[in-house]
C-alpha cells in the first residue's frame, strides 16, 4: 500500500457493504475494512486515519455511541467522521451531526458521490491543518520579534545606564546589583502573596528592566559634586537630591516620544520615588506610607542596602550584618515594615548578591534578568 495516500477506516457490521465500499475507494485511499464499532478503537491504537466511514445502525456499539466515544479521547477527537446509513430522516442526520460527524451520507450511494464527498471533505481538513500550521508559525514569528523588541529594549536601557554609573565612579555595579535585589524580594512577594493584588498585574521582566533607570538623573549633575571625594554640605546635597526629578523628566520626555510605556512607567516611579520614606521625611515630595508607590518601597530598601555595603568616598563598605539590622531598625519609619519582613527572609540571597562587584565578578545585566 503507498504509504502516502490518506488512510480511511471504513466501520459497517455488513460484509457486503465492506467490500463493496473497499471497491470503491481503494484506488484513490488506504482502506481499512472494519467489522464493528470494538475493532475500530483496536485497530485505531495502531492507526491513525485521515477520516472514518461509519455506519449507524450496527449491534452491540452503534455509530452514534462510537462517535462519543471518539470525540471523549483526545487522541481520536479530530479525525473527522462521514454517517453512512439507509436512513432518511432528518432527525437522525440532525443527531448525527450534533454529535461530531462532519457528514451525512444515505445508503445506497455511488461511488462518485461518495468519492467526490470524501474528497472535498478531506481538502477542507488540510486547508485547516495548513491555516493551524500557518497560525502556529505566525505565533513563533511574533513572539521571536516581540522577543527581540524586549532584547532591544534591555540593551538601550542597560546601556543608559551603565552610562551613568561610568560617570559615578564609585558605585560599580549597584545598577545591576539593586535589580537582583529586587528580583530576590518579588519572587518572595509573591511566593507569600503579599501587595498580591497589585503585583499580579505587573509583567516582572518590564519592571525589573526599568528598575536600571532609579538612578538614571545624576547624568545632570555635575562631576564635582557626584564624583567629591568626600561628604556633600548640605547644599551639594539639595543639588544632588535634584537627580529624581531629572530622571523622572527625562524619562517622561521619553515617554512622550513613544506608545510602548511598559518600561518607562515603572521606571518614572522608580526614578521619582525611591528616595521617600515611610515617615514622611523623604525626598522629592515627602511622601509617606501607602501613598508612597511600591515600586518605590521596594526601591528604597534595595538602594539603601546596596549603598550601606559598598565603599563610598567617605566610608568603608560596611559589614552584611550591621546593613541587615539598620534596614530592620528603619522598618516603620524609613521603610515599609511588611516589606522588611519579606527582606529578613531573603538577607541570605542579598548577602550573595552583595559581593558581586565587591568581591567578586558582576554577571551580565541580561543574567541578571
Amino acid at each position: 500500500m503507498d504509504s502516502k495516500r490518506t488512510k480511511i477506516m471504513l466501520v459497517d457490521d455488513n460484509i457486503a457493504n465492506l467490500a463493496m465500499g473497499k471497491n470503491m475507494l481503494k484506488e484513490a485511499y488506504e482502506v481499512y475494512p472494519v467489522p464493528s464499532a470494538a475493532k475500530l478503537f483496536q485497530l485505531l491504537e495502531h492507526v491513525s486515519p485521515g477520516l472514518i466511514l461509519l455506519d449507524v445502525m450496527m449491534p452491540e456499539m452503534d455509530g452514534y455511541e462510537a462517535i462519543k466515544k471518539l470525540k471523549a479521547d483526545d487522541r481520536f477527537a479530530d479525525i473527522p467522521v462521514i454517517f453512512l446509513t439507509s436512513m432518511n430522516d432528518e432527525s437522525s442526520e440532525l443527531e448525527g451531526l450534533s454529535l461530531g460527524a462532519i457528514d451525512y451520507v444515505i445508503k445506497p450511494f455511488s461511488a462518485p458521490l461518495l468519492l467526490k464527498r470524501i474528497e472535498n471533505h478531506l481538502l477542507m481538513v488540510s486547508q485547516r491543518a495548513k491555516l493551524k500550521d500557518y497560525n502556529d508559525n505566525l505565533q513563533i514569528m511574533v513572539e521571536q520579534k516581540t522577543s527581540e523588541v524586549f532584547d532591544l529594549q534591555n540593551a538601550v536601557l542597560s546601556t543608559l545606564a551603565e552610562m551613568v554609573e561610568f560617570r559615578d565612579n564609585m558605585t560599580g555595579g549597584h545598577v545591576t546589583r539593586t535589580k537582583m535585589y529586587l528580583e530576590v524580594l518579588l519572587n518572595k512577594m509573591v511566593e507569600e502573596k503579599l501587595y498580591h493584588d497589585e503585583v499580579r498585574d505587573w509583567n516582572l521582566d518590564f519592571l525589573l528592566q526599568s528598575a536600571q533607570l532609579h538612578d538614571v538623573g545624576k547624568i545632570a549633575i555635575s562631576d564635582a559634586i557626584l564624583n567629591k571625594p568626600g561628604r556633600l554640605e548640605p547644599h551639594e546635597f539639595e543639588e544632588m537630591k535634584k537627580h529624581v526629578l531629572f530622571g523622572v523628566e527625562a524619562i517622561n520626555k521619553i515617554a512622550a516620544k513613544t506608545s510602548e510605556h511598559s518600561y518607562l512607567h515603572h521606571a518614572a516611579i522608580f526614578a521619582g520615588t525611591h528616595h521617600e520614606k515611610w515617615d514622611g521625611s523623604g525626598y522629592p515630595n515627602g511622601l509617606a506610607g501607602y501613598d508612597i508607590p511600591l515600586e518605590g518601597r521596594l526601591m528604597a530598601i534595595a538602594d539603601v542596602f546596596d549603598a550601606l555595603i559598598s565603599e563610598r568616598p567617605y566610608k568603608p563598605p560596611m559589614p552584611l550584618d550591621k546593613a541587615i539590622n539598620i534596614i530592620v531598625e528603619g522598618a516603620g519609619t524609613h521603610f515599609d515594615e511588611a516589606l522588611v519582613k519579606i527582606f529578613l527572609k531573603v538577607t541570605d540571597k542579598f548577602g550573595e548578591i552583595s559581593r558581586l562587584g565587591n568581591d567578586e565578578p558582576l554577571p551580565l545585566l541580561q543574567a541578571a534578568s
